[in-house]
């Protein structure tokens, strides 16, 4: 595993990028398994609004609040040693106004000790993270597909298949870089488009079904554990399938249980 870098920071990102190295960006929203993948050597840790998916079992992101990601934010900060740490600003955290914008980012940074956030949005959401970014803290763009806008969307398919829409991403992944952004994630949108806003920005990109064109590729830990087996996209790669096996150890223990197996003499006191 590549430890180069003892700290990932956003300058070592940019490095990465000029360097030509890819970089490895994973979700995580605990203790535990934000340890585990510090260890293993994952470059950048981000704390996803899709806790609320998969810790808390709703439907979209939009139900997760400001708190709950402080809370979230805050487990994976005391794991981690050498990753960035991203964490995403909720719905309604942002959008009303940069003041908003700010106060939800403050709070962020002041409780949970996290190094960065990443908000959704292109021309739209400018004066936030100008805001943001005046008062010191790196902030990491989102395009393409924005989960917290799907009612808007009406579907999670591919964005960004017609021209005009294709234009719009372009112009806002520009509008992103000169606001200050430090780096853009492209969700769900055609490979050739994402290697096209990548060889227009200076700032790395990462991408998640957005092709291999960009700087780096995120996906959510659950998924590519394969905890949940019923979501399936194009884009996941499932590296283990930890549902099956965690079902299968608990079976046996419930089995050892029920047969008074568990515990023998030698696992009391």
């Amino acid at each position: 595993m590549n430890h180069k870098y003892k700290k990932i920071t956003t300058r070592v990102l940019q490095e990465m990028k000029e360097n030509g190295e890819k970089i490895a960006m994973l979700t995580a929203y605990d203790y535990t398994l934000a340890k585990i993948v510090d260890g293993a050597g994952i470059d950048v840790i981000l704390v996803g609004d899709s806790a609320s998916n998969v810790m808390a079992g709703h439907i979209t992101t939009l139900p997760i609040t400001l708190d709950q990601m402080i809370y979230h934010a805050s487990s994976v900060v005391r794991a981690v040693e050498r990753a960035l740490v991203i964490v995403d600003l909720p719905f309604g955290s942002y959008q009303g106004n940069s003041k908003t914008a700010l106060d939800s980012t403050i709070r962020i940074m002041k409780e949970s000790g996290a190094h960065a956030v990443k908000l959704e949005g292109g021309a739209e959401v400018r004066e936030s993270v100008v805001r943001i970014i005046s008062s010191g803290v790196p902030v990491m763009g989102h395009l393409g597909l924005t989960p917290q806008s799907i009612y808007k969307f009406g579907t999670y398919n591919v964005r960004a298949r017609e021209e005009e829409e294709a234009e719009k991403l372009l112009a806002d992944a520009l509008v992103l870089q000169e606001a200050g952004c430090f780096g853009l994630v492209m969700e769900k949108i055609p490979a050739e488009l994402a290697a096209k806003v990548t060889a227009s920005l200076s700032i790395p990109t990462i991408g998640i079904g957005a092709g291999s064109g960009v700087d780096g590729q995120v996906l959510v830990l659950h998924d590519m554990l394969g905890l949940t087996a019923e979501f399936s996209p194009r884009f996941l790669r499932r590296y283990l399938n930890l549902a099956e096996e965690i079902n299968g150890a608990v079976g046996n223990y419930v089995k050892d249980v029920k047969s008074k197996d568990f515990p023998n003499v030698g696992e009391q006191y």
